[in-house]
């Protein structure tokens, strides 16, 4: 069995990794999905933030207003207050997927795509923390495949992704900026991850570089 953590900044072309790795045989499980599942109503996730950042959090459907809670988190310097919420409840669930996957296969090659493996460790350790999840979550991956892009180009496909008329396309690259801030640079997680790919637009040259991969982590699996 492998666990293995693909990340890599916003716009980086980690989805796009992730769905090729997933083609060629590996259980793959998104992060954000995992995230937005916790932060619905009902789940304790929703209820923490609301106690924590209040009633204007929710919107009149009962669900929570992301977009200002974004807004509290990045603008008014609160990202690490929601992030002490989230991340050890999205961590866990993790720890679950992948436990569940190895009881099915034991040879499997588990890939959690997250844009924060780094970060997660990082903001924990800057919290004081070091014994939690959080704090040593790359002990619990086997291997780190990083996604890289210039940042000029990361922002420009956020920008095409959220705002593909052009609508709101200000707005779209603030934010992209303002993400990308608190998101450590590509050469410093270059430097501690097992390998690297690099994705400037050539989507061939993107798919030959994780088929190249693939059987990599496959031997690993089974070794």
């Amino acid at each position: 069995m492998l666990r293995v953590g693909l990340t890599g900044g916003l716009g980086s072309g980690k989805s796009t990794v992730a769905a090729i790795l997933r083609e060629l045989g590996a259980e793959v499980v998104e992060a954000d999905e995992l995230g937005r599942a916790l932060m619905e109503p009902g789940q304790a996730v929703f209820s923490t933030i609301v106690e924590h950042f209040g009633a204007e959090v929710v919107g009149p459907d009962g669900r929570l207003k992301r977009a200002r809670l974004a807004e509290m988190a990045f603008k008014e310097g609160r990202l690490q207050e929601l992030n002490a919420i989230i991340h050890p409840a999205v961590l866990a669930a993790e720890e679950r997927w992948m436990e569940q996957v190895f009881e099915r296969n034991p040879a499997a090659v588990a890939v959690v795509e997250s844009a924060l493996i780094f970060e997660v460790e990082r903001d924990a350790r800057l919290r004081g923390e070091s014994g939690t999840l959080l704090a040593n979550w790359l002990k619990h991956l086997d291997r780190i495949v990083l996604v890289t892009a210039p940042d000029e180009m990361k922002i420009a496909r956020y920008i095409a992704r959220v705002s593909p008329d052009g609508v709101g396309r200000a707005t779209a690259e603030a934010s992209a900026r303002e993400r990308l801030q608190h998101q450590i640079p590509d050469a410093g997680k270059a430097a501690i991850s097992d390998y690297v790919i690099v994705n400037e637009g050539n989507i061939s040259d993107l798919h030959a570089q994780v088929e190249a991969l693939w059987p990599i982590l496959r031997a690993s699996a089974i070794a």
